[in-house]
């Protein structure tokens, strides 16, 4: 995302779900997701905060198909 996105949040700013964002607590499950720096880009650009990691699944996988 940005520089630093905003992980004051208690839903995810693109389906609506609730969730926790662990970057504050040195450990979030995003950590370990592999993001493509373009898709990175999209993502701050877009959304001014963390995202659910369901969310970022979909639209890493989405993006993989989209480059197949």
């Amino acid at each position: 995302m940005s520089s630093q996105p905003s992980s004051d949040n208690s839903a995810c700013p693109r389906c609506g779900l609730p969730f926790h964002c662990g970057v504050a607590d040195a450990r979030c499950d995003c950590f370990d997701m592999q993001l493509t720096p373009g898709l990175r880009e999209q993502l701050a650009a877009q959304y001014r905060s963390c995202l659910c990691v369901a969310c970022l699944k979909q639209l890493k996988d989405q993006a993989a198909a989209a480059q197949q």
